[in-house]
């Protein structure tokens, strides 16, 4: 269906242009003129309108959380008797409603033009939801709303085996075999793969195989052949936003240019650089800002031997000028976006469910007990009695110097 559409919209230059011209008027036109505009630039008649493209729109976004409630759409059918035949269809990560076949014009069917005159109508929009997210037909209840991010551009092959490992799993149990962390077991069998945090190879120039999938973090991985290749083995570094094969990385201390998946000294960047993978000693590797679509900012280099680097909570903090990080945004940046779709989902993640602390008893949890069901009696709270909601339980005394502003809580952090 989306290579459908994307055919669609290179074969309808004339349809988007129109499109384009309404879309950049001023606002959503309303009623007759609304009808009118939209119907003109596809080249049908509306004769029966299946819901208003605000409605339309909205709805779409809430299912996906990808496109904006002010963006303009509409719904076609080709008779007033055949309204009925209008066919919501998902487009990696919004609907759009079609016109039956016989609803031509320019040489398009009617289910094609209506693609494509969404694509145009939404300004770059769709063709970004497209590439990034992949909305599964419900063939079953577990599929039905469910959304993940696209893999299409990956690596479908094997890792690399130099740079994988076995992986053994805890179930969240210490070394005594009592659960340390609650909620851990199962889950899909997994390989390590061996992540070069620190930026070893330095001085030489890197050139990325292959973009690769990590079931062991969020975002992607890039595996980098380096010049003179009997003395460098081929490593895998966390992949920015936008990295493909070709692309040539670097790491080093000086004459190192400021472009996404270099990496450098603190010292070496000029202030409001976006960066991650940040080191907090230097030559241990980087241990911040490591998730999918996370970055931070370098505000200011000190005369004192340190940088503040605001991180994505907000919270700005001092890390030494000596200190790697790696220049840009980290890759999959819609991961915030998927829908699992079902609870056996998580269980593949080897996340257990969780018991409310409402439906155990008193010696389980201080929400435990009562006659009949009860909302607990006091604030959420922890099995150890600590709140959970806006209490505060940072307790690290020998870092509090290295913290220069807290993050912002609640409203402000917005």
């Amino acid at each position: 269906a989306l290579a459908r559409v994307a055919d669609a919209a290179a074969r309808a230059t004339a349809v988007e242009t129109r499109a384009e011209s309404i879309a950049s008027g001023p606002g959503l036109r309303s009623g007759r003129q609304h009808r009118t505009a939209t119907s003109s630039a596809l080249g049908v008649e509306p004769i029966a309108w299946a819901g208003s493209a605000r409605s339309t729109f909205s709805s779409a976004m809430k299912a996906t959380r990808r496109i904006p409630s002010g963006t303009p759409g509409a719904s076609y059918a080709s008779s007033g008797a055949a309204a009925s035949a209008v066919s919501a269809r998902r487009l990696g990560g919004f609907a759009v409603s079609g016109v039956r076949s016989e609803g031509t014009a320019r040489g398009l069917p009617g289910q094609e033009r209506a693609s494509a005159w969404a694509m145009a109508h939404t300004r770059g929009y769709a063709k970004e939801a497209v590439k990034t997210m992949k909305v599964y037909k419900p063939t079953s209840p577990g599929q039905r709303g469910r959304i993940t991010t696209a893999r299409d551009h990956l690596w479908k092959g094997k890792p690399f085996k130099a740079l994988t490992k076995g992986l053994t799993k805890s179930g969240g149990r210490n070394n005594r075999g009592r659960i340390t962390v609650f909620h851990r077991g199962g889950g899909h069998k997994r390989k390590y793969r061996m992540i070069d945090f620190q930026r070893l190879v330095r001085g030489v120039a890197g050139t990325v195989r292959r973009i690769e999938y990590d079931p062991n973090r969020t975002t992607r991985i890039a595996l980098v052949d380096f010049e003179n290749a009997s003395a460098n083995k081929p490593a895998y570094v966390l992949a920015t936003d936008g990295m493909s094969a070709g692309d040539v990385v670097r790491a080093g201390d000086e004459d190192v240019d400021i472009r996404p998946g270099n990496a450098m000294p603190l010292g070496s960047m000029p202030a409001g650089t976006l960066i991650h993978n940040i080191e907090l000693l230097p030559g241990q590797g980087g241990r911040l800002v490591r998730a999918a679509g996370a970055t931070a900012t370098l505000v200011k280099k000190g005369e004192d031997g340190y940088a503040t680097v605001k991180l994505p909570s907000g919270e700005q903090r001092l890390v030494l000028l000596k200190c790697y990080a790696t220049v840009g945004v980290l890759s999959n940046k819609a991961h915030q976006n998927r829908v699992l779709g079902k609870a056996g989902a998580k269980r593949w993640l080897g996340i257990r469910p969780t018991t409310r602390g409402v439906a155990m008893n008193p010696i389980d949890h201080p929400h435990g007990g009562g006659e009949g069901r009860t909302s607990g009696g006091r604030p959420s709270c922890t099995p150890w009695g600590v709140q959970t909601k806006g209490h505060r339980t940072r307790n690290n005394k020998r870092t509090d110097a290295f913290r220069v502003a807290r993050r912002p809580s609640g409203k402000k952090k917005k």
